[in-house]
């Protein structure tokens, strides 16, 4: 049985990070287990009274007390409202919710690209992977519009220090750094060929991403992308986030690229956009 009334949550606090955008702090009262076992890449649906719920992605899982975190931007009625709260609000909590990012057990080399906010749904799974005990040679490719608009500032900063973040902007920044994050794959991949490649950020985005990495021979099924969907339910129940015959909200929001081509190819009647935090701002 369906359980699809939201469970308390609590406004820890919060702080800006990045344009329009802020790191929030929550708490789910009365954690249960299946709160511990959230897969990077998962998202979960946020209730605020009296102005109904979104989805939202996790940028760290629950932890034993229920404590998690969160990158939201303001780009609606929902969010213009959260933004408003003061720590110590009650909010609702429905989730986890879809599929998360690989384990990728056996891969060594990785290339984790993403664009503006899509940074936030990779964000569990580069810590999980700098804590994993096999060895991994992971990069990380981020471009964002300017440098206001960068997101997940403390992350990355704590980043640098034990791996390669690549950085692009397209207004400001270094000339040789300069443009989209498409302009450096020519170079990582005669440093390094890849083979994973996980994407998160505007769909135009990432299938460029996805289809320039296949070309230069990284597998199709070594690709991942993390799709934004109108999703409302969260359960495959409304079909706001169809794409073909697959809801984004169950069998998502990360499809392996070839998958997600044969969707494509038998036609989307899913609507990408709207007030959502699962994929890219």
């Amino acid at each position: 049985m369906l359980e699809l009334t939201p469970r308390a949550l609590r406004l820890l606090d919060f702080y800006a990070d990045g344009q329009d955008s802020r790191h929030f702090r929550l708490r789910i009262d009365a954690p249960q287990p299946g709160d511990l076992a959230v897969i990077p890449g998962q998202f979960f649906m946020l209730g605020v009274p009296g102005f109904g719920e979104a989805p939202f992605t996790y940028v760290s899982p629950p932890d034993e007390g229920g404590e998690f975190s969160a990158l939201i931007r303001s780009s609606g009625r929902l969010t213009a409202r959260l933004f408003e709260l003061e720590s110590g609000a009650s909010l609702g909590y429905r989730g986890p919710f879809g599929k998360g990012w690989p384990l990728l057990l056996g891969a060594r080399r990785v290339l984790v690209v993403a664009g503006g906010c899509g940074l936030a749904p990779l964000a569990g799974w580069i810590e999980e992977a700098l804590h994993h005990a096999a060895p991994l040679q992971l990069r990380v490719l981020y471009g964002a519009r300017s440098a206001p608009a960068q997101v997940l500032g403390r992350e990355r900063e704590r980043w640098r220090q034990v791996l390669p973040l690549i950085e692009t902007l397209e207004h400001g920044g270094p000339e040789a750094l300069r443009g989209s994050p498409l302009a450096q794959l020519d170079r990582l991949f005669a440093e390094e060929q890849p083979q994973v490649v996980l994407c998160c950020g505007p769909e135009a985005f990432m299938l460029a991403i996805a289809k320039t990495c296949v070309r230069r021979g990284v597998a199709a099924d070594n690709v991942w992308l993390s799709v934004e969907r109108r999703m409302h339910c969260a359960v495959g129940l409304c079909g706001h986030c169809y794409i073909a015959d697959s809801y984004a909200c169950v069998d998502g929001p990360t499809y392996r690229y070839d998958h997600y081509l044969q969707l494509l190819a038998h036609g989307n009647t899913g609507h990408a956009g709207g007030e959502l935090g699962v994929g890219p701002c």
